[in-house]
C-alpha cells in the first residue's frame, strides 16, 4: 500500500521559514511523514494550501493558478 504525499519533487527547504517550499510541509512534517497516521497526514495535506498562501504573500509572489 502506498502511502500519499503533497511532494511534487520540488524540494528546496527556505531556511528562515523552515518548510519546503516545493510541498511547503515543515521540516518535522517531513521528518515524521512516513510515521503519520492517515488521519495525521490528511491534517497536514489540508493545511497546505493555506500555508503554501501564506507563503507566498510574505515572499510578495502571486497565488499559483488554480
Amino acid at each position: 500500500m502506498s502511502i500519499w504525499s503533497p511532494c511534487n519533487k520540488v524540494c528546496f527547504v527556505d531556511p528562515d521559514a523552515e518548510i519546503c517550499v516545493g510541498c511547503f510541509r515543515s521540516m518535522e512534517e517531513l521528518g515524521r511523514w512516513t510515521k503519520m497516521t492517515d488521519t495525521e497526514r490528511k491534517a497536514v495535506g489540508d493545511a497546505l494550501p493555506a500555508r503554501e498562501r501564506a507563503y507566498r504573500a510574505s515572499k510578495g509572489k502571486p497565488a499559483p493558478k488554480s
